[in-house]
């Protein structure tokens, strides 16, 4: 409860006892980097004492712990989590995270305003601060097809919404350069306010250009030289460790503490196994530490940096007038969270339970056309044919053209070298578009995979060694109202439905994570070699993250941002 001004004023001073009190432990100073010894008076939601001996209404027993501020995930897609924001705030506020700056343009690409309006009824009843930044660019770009379009007049009724930042990530970055008249309405309308930016591989001229359109942030650094240069040119850099695009190692010799005030942390996808084997950004902060980055770059990068960057001015040091978000650790290198408060609430089941629910939407998103092994037949030439090089780790995947097989005036893939089909069907109900083409790296040596999460269009993306165990598993993922599905042998061997929208499971995180464990088992069964296929196949059919990418019109040669004929 907000408590009022003079009794916050009365409570700092210990005139009255405080609401609750921390007593016997240390915070750590982001300011000078020390461990200083003292209680911390809460008062409502706001921190008012701290250094000094105070008496609480409730006071707690912290001696031996370490208290800092709240970490901020600068920038994540709660849909890849593959739950609700509600069982997001389940999953990871117990870790520390307390504010979670998200982009709905998952669900905004599959029901445009009627996703972000979800988002935003969550964001109000979560015990962490949910904070959503308006989906830019839905499509994400003319060379696929979405479920929903959003222009300016669509974002704009949301723009003074209390949970609002500003415009998400822009990733149509030549749209940006070629001074498209939507982009430039877009980025018109929000000069003055947070615009986040999404420059993969962008430098020199091309990024100056981009930044002139006031856009502030980037996600998709993935080198230090690339960041070096970003940081000189006034970028705020968001170090990202998903469950696929995993950044942070080559980012670690930016993390200091010199740059530590224009680094913040983010996740953007990461799934809830990922989560439950080894973190969110108390992960980030524990392998940093142990790479021999300074606690207090680090620390900074978790909370009043990612505060400042986005203008969130009440959050992220634990000092007298800041908002109450703390995380009670065992030590600064482990960063196990042994207490967490969310506005100076302590993070208990039971205070999960006074939240108020919102009704899931687009539980009927997939209208996909049903399909045969003979939908995927790519009939070719003898020229080389271009194939998508995964790259582990990355989202980033190369350009490849090789020769590949010919039968009967039919191009196959090549399983000696680990080149397999993939596909692409709308699933909309709008054009029924299906494109097959090429990938290089998963290592199925039988069966299919196939997921309706497909970034950011969200289509149907399947991949495999036989086109019939194809079919299988993408009419299957028509039955279950969307999701993951693994097939072989003309049957399916394991699956999850994510009926909401096609991207989120209407069940707890818990169940969600237990139905992963096998999906992820029945892959390698098969095979599989990538340790996350399925959101790495999500990223094949994003046709703005360079090189090479399929979308349901065909392949993307991303660098001339054109289909291929």
């Amino acid at each position: 409860m907000t408590q009022d001004l003079g009794t916050r004023i009365d409570h700092g001073q210990g005139k009255a006892p405080a609401d609750i009190v921390l007593k016997g432990g240390r915070l750590f100073d982001l300011v000078t980097g020390e461990l200083r010894e003292g209680d911390i008076a809460i008062s409502g939601d706001m921190i008012v004492g701290t250094l000094e001996s105070y008496d609480g209404v409730r006071e707690i027993d912290i001696a031996g712990r370490i208290v800092v501020p709240g970490f901020i995930d600068t920038h994540l897609h709660i849909e890849s989590s593959l739950v609700t924001p509600h069982e997001f705030d389940r999953c990871v506020l117990p870790r520390g995270i307390t504010t979670a700056i998200c982009d709905p343009h998952e669900i905004a690409n599959v029901l445009g305003a009627t996703g972000i309006r979800y988002f935003l009824d969550c964001a109000v009843q979560t015990i962490m601060d949910i904070r959503v930044q308006l989906s830019s660019c839905v499509p994400a770009t003319h060379l696929e097809t979405a479920g929903a379009r959003l222009d300016i007049d669509d974002l704009l009724p949301f723009r003074d919404h209390e949970k609002v930042i500003g415009l998400a990530e822009f990733m149509n970055f030549p749209g940006v350069l070629s001074r498209d008249p939507v982009c430039m309405a877009k980025l018109a309308a929000f000069q003055g306010g947070h615009i986040d930016g999404h420059a993969p591989l962008l430098r020199g001229l091309p990024l100056n250009g981009y930044l002139a359109a006031g856009i502030r942030t980037d996600h998709e650094t993935t080198t230090a030289e690339e960041a070096l240069e970003k940081l000189a040119k006034g970028m705020h850099i968001l170090v990202r460790e998903g469950s696929v695009s995993r950044d942070l190692d080559a980012l670690i010799p930016i993390i200091t503490e010199r740059n530590s005030p224009f680094l913040a942390l983010c996740t953007d996808d990461r799934n809830p196994l990922d989560i439950a084997e080894h973190g969110h950004l108390d992960y980030m902060i524990r392998h940093a530490i142990s790479k021999g980055v300074d606690p207090l770059a680090i620390y900074r990068a978790a909370s009043i940096s990612g505060a400042r960057a986005f203008g969130l001015r009440d959050r992220g040091l634990v000092a007298p007038g800041w908002r109450a978000d703390l995380v009670v650790l065992d030590s600064l290198e482990d960063c196990n969270a042994q207490m967490v408060f969310s506005a100076g609430r302590l993070v208990t089941e039971a205070l999960f339970a006074t939240r108020a629910t919102t009704a899931p939407v687009g539980m009927d998103s997939v209208r996909a056309p049903s399909v045969t092994a003979s939908s995927f037949s790519v009939r070719r030439t003898g020229i080389a044919t271009p194939v998508i090089g995964i790259v582990p780790g990355k989202i980033i995947t190369e350009h490849r053209l090789l020769d590949l097989p010919i039968d009967n005036g039919e191009t196959a893939g090549d399983r000696a070298r680990d080149i397999l089909k993939i596909a692409v069907i709308e699933r909309h109900g709008r054009n029924g578009n299906i494109a097959t083409g090429f990938v290089q790296g998963f290592g199925l040596d039988r069966g299919a995979i196939a997921s309706t999460v497909a970034h950011d269009s969200h289509n149907i993306c399947v991949v495999g060694a036989d086109e019939a165990d194809m079919a299988l598993a993408a009419n299957r993922l028509s039955e279950i109202r969307g999701g993951f599905v693994v097939a072989a042998g003309g049957k399916v061997l394991a699956e999850i439905a994510l009926p909401v929208a096609g991207l989120m499971s209407d069940l707890c995180f818990e169940a969600v994570r237990e139905k992963l464990t096998p999906l992820r088992a029945a892959a390698r069964a098969i095979g599989g070699t990538l340790d996350e296929p399925f959101l790495q196949l999500a990223f094949l059919a994003l046709p703005v993250i360079p090189h090479l990418k399929i979308s349901d019109m065909g392949m993307v040669d991303v660098d001339a941002f054109a289909l291929i004929a």
